[in-house]
């Protein structure tokens, strides 16, 4: 259930929202970005409630993309509080350590 956003909208979806937020920045064209989705799908799914999992894409949306400094894609950024906290770069991450990684910011989200 990942949703998508836009420079328009991210401030008000992403650095305004009460959960963390991971931003998979991606593009029509790149191979890895289109191999990782359907993970993203799966854990936006599972972790519905506690991590708001959206999609940006870099080729409609170059405002939001430079001001994050996104040079290669896909690249993961996770927010919490209005806040950049942590980076993945590239598809290479396994679901379950995607899965681990997004917990335990949800988990220190709910403390």
């Amino acid at each position: 259930m990942t949703t998508h956003v836009s420079d328009a909208n991210f401030g008000e979806e992403v650095l305004s929202s009460k959960e963390p937020v991971l931003v998979d920045f991606w593009a029509e064209w790149c191979g890895p970005c289109r191999a990782i989705a359907p993970v993203l799908e799966e854990l936006s799914s599972e972790l519905q409630g506690k991590v708001k999992i959206v999609k940006l894409n870099v080729d409609e949306n170059p405002s939001t993309t430079v001001k994050y400094g996104v040079r290669s894609i896909p690249t993961m950024i996770l927010y919490k509080n209005g806040e950049a906290v942590d980076m993945k770069i590239g598809a290479g991450t396994p679901k379950a350590g995607l899965s681990k990684w997004l917990t335990s910011y949800a988990a220190s989200n709910a403390a």
